[in-house]
C-alpha cells in the first residue's frame, strides 16, 4: 500500500494542521486497514464515545477502509448494549486482554494503523503491545483530553503513561487549541492534531415530534458533579421560573432522591436512534461544559452536532475557541444565567428557526463523521511519512 505524503501547517486556533494538496490526495491509495482498540462502540450508556466513534467509522467504511474494534465486554455496557452488529466495522467483544491477546494483535500488526483511545481498559498495557508492532502507524486518539492530561499529573491513569505519548506517530485529540501545544511540549508527543467530535446526519435529522419528549427547553447529558452548578442555574432555576413551561432532562446516573421542579419530566437513558426525536421535540436544548474541558477550551461536544443536525436552537455556556465552530452571534446562544435563559425561551419561533437552521448548515459543512473521517485519513498519511517512520522502515528493510 502506497501512502501520499502530506504538508505539515503549524496549528492555528485548533485547526487540523495536515492538509493534502488535491491531486495527491485525489490519488491516493483507496483502502486502509485501521484497527483500534476503544473504550466502547456498542453501548451509548453513560459515555461519550459510542456516538461520535459510529459516525466516524461509518465515514471511514464509505471512504472504502476496513476498520476492526476491540471493545472490552464489560457488564455495565452489556446490559444497555444499542449496537448488536455493525455494517461499517468488525466489533470484536473480549472478556479479557489475555484471551482476545492473540487475535487481536495479529489484527493490529496486519493493519496500516492502529489506533488507542481514552479510558480504553488495561489500555496502558495494550499500547506496550502495540507499540512494539513495526509495521501500522500508531496513533492514539484522546476524546478526554483535559482529564487525561490533569490525570497523568496527578499519576492516576490506567490507560496510558506519560512515556508513551513520545511513542506515537500521532496523537489525536478531541479538544484543541491550548491542549495541543501542551501535548507536544509539556509530554513530548512528536505531533498531536485535533480530531473533533461529530454527527452522523444520516442518523441526526429534523423527524417527526413523539409527545413523551415534547418540551420548550431540554438538556441531554450524564450525570457529573462538575457540571452540576451551571446545570443548576442554567436549566433547574429556569424550570422553576417558567413553571407554565415543560422541561425535558435525558441522562443516567443522576441522584433521584433530589427535588426536582414539578415541570421537568426526566429519562434516564435515551437512546441514539432516539436522539433525533428527543431534539427535534424541543422548542431548545442546552449545552453544558464540564469544567475541565472548558479550562482548556475548543471541546465541541458532540451533542453540539447532533442538537445542530436536528434543526435545534442551541443554548450553551461559553468556552474558549466556541466561535472557531459556530457563530456565537447567528447560530447559537451563549448564556451564563437563568435571566438570560428565559430570554432565549421568550424569542419568536421564526427567530429561533433561523438561527437553527444557520446552525444546521455548519454542522454538515464542516462537522459530519464523513469530515472526520478524511482529517483521520490524512493524518494517517502525513505520520506514515514523517522523518521518524522513514527511519524505522530503513532499519527494518
Amino acid at each position: 500500500m502506497h501512502l501520499n505524503k502530506g504538508k505539515y501547517i503549524s496549528p492555528q486556533h485548533g485547526r487540523p494542521s495536515v492538509r493534502l494538496s488535491r491531486s495527491r490526495f485525489r490519488h491516493r491509495f483507496e483502502r486502509m486497514k485501521i484497527t483500534i482498540f476503544g473504550l466502547t462502540v456498542s453501548s451509548s450508556w453513560g459515555n461519550g464515545h459510542a456516538t461520535p466513534y459510529r459516525a466516524l467509522l461509518k465515514g471511514l467504511s464509505k471512504l472504502g477502509h476496513e476498520v476492526h474494534f476491540f471493545e472490552k465486554d464489560v457488564p455495565y455496557y452489556a446490559r444497555h448494549r444499542d449496537l448488536l452488529s455493525s455494517p461499517f466495522c468488525e466489533l470484536h467483544l473480549y472478556s479479557d486482554w489475555e484471551g482476545a491477546r492473540r487475535s487481536a494483535l495479529e489484527a493490529a500488526a496486519q493493519s496500516d494503523a492502529v489506533m488507542c483511545a481514552s479510558y480504553c481498559p488495561c489500555g496502558a498495557r495494550i499500547i506496550d503491545e502495540v507499540l512494539d508492532l513495526s509495521r501500522p502507524v500508531k496513533l492514539f486518539y484522546d476524546l478526554d483530553t483535559p482529564v487525561t492530561i490533569g490525570a497523568l499529573e496527578r499519576g492516576q491513569i490506567e490507560y496510558l503513561r506519560a512515556e508513551q505519548i513520545p511513542e506515537f506517530d500521532v496523537y489525536l485529540s478531541f479538544t484543541g487549541g491550548g491542549t495541543l501545544d501542551e501535548l507536544m511540549s509539556g509530554w513530548g508527543a512528536r505531533l498531536a492534531l485535533p480530531l473533533y467530535g461529530c454527527v452522523d446526519p444520516d442518523v441526526h435529522f429534523r423527524t417527526d415530534v413523539p409527545p413523551e419528549y415534547r418540551s420548550d427547553f431540554s438538556y441531554m447529558g450524564t450525570y457529573a458533579a462538575d457540571r452540576q452548578q451551571k446545570l443548576e442555574a442554567l436549566f433547574l432555576e429556569p424550570a422553576r421560573r417558567t413553571p407554565a413551561k415543560r422541561f425535558v432532562l435525558a441522562g443516567s446516573m443522576y441522584p433521584w432522591s433530589w427535588r426536582w421542579p414539578e415541570n421537568v419530566k426526566r429519562f434516564e437513558h435515551v437512546s441514539p436512534t432516539d436522539h433525533a426525536a428527543l431534539y427535534s421535540s424541543s422548542r431548545l436544548t442546552l449545552n453544558l461544559t464540564r469544567t475541565e474541558m472548558a479550562r482548556w477550551g475548543y471541546c465541541p461536544s458532540g451533542r453540539f452536532f447532533e442538537a445542530a443536525a436536528c434543526r435545534t436552537p442551541i443554548v450553551t455556556d461559553w468556552f474558549r475557541g466556541l466561535d472557531h465552530f459556530f457563530d456565537c452571534r447567528r447560530e447559537l446562544m451563549v448564556v451564563s444565567s437563568a435571566e438570560e435563559v428565559t430570554h432565549a425561551l421568550s424569542l419568536s419561533d421564526s427567530e429561533l428557526e433561523h438561527m437553527a437552521a444557520m446552525a444546521r448548515q455548519r454542522t454538515l459543512d464542516e462537522h459530519t463523521g464523513d469530515r472526520r473521517a478524511r482529517e483521520l485519513i490524512r493524518a494517517i498519511e502525513h505520520a506514515s511519512e514523517s522523518p521518524q517512520r522513514q527511519k524505522a522502515r530503513s532499519k527494518v528493510a
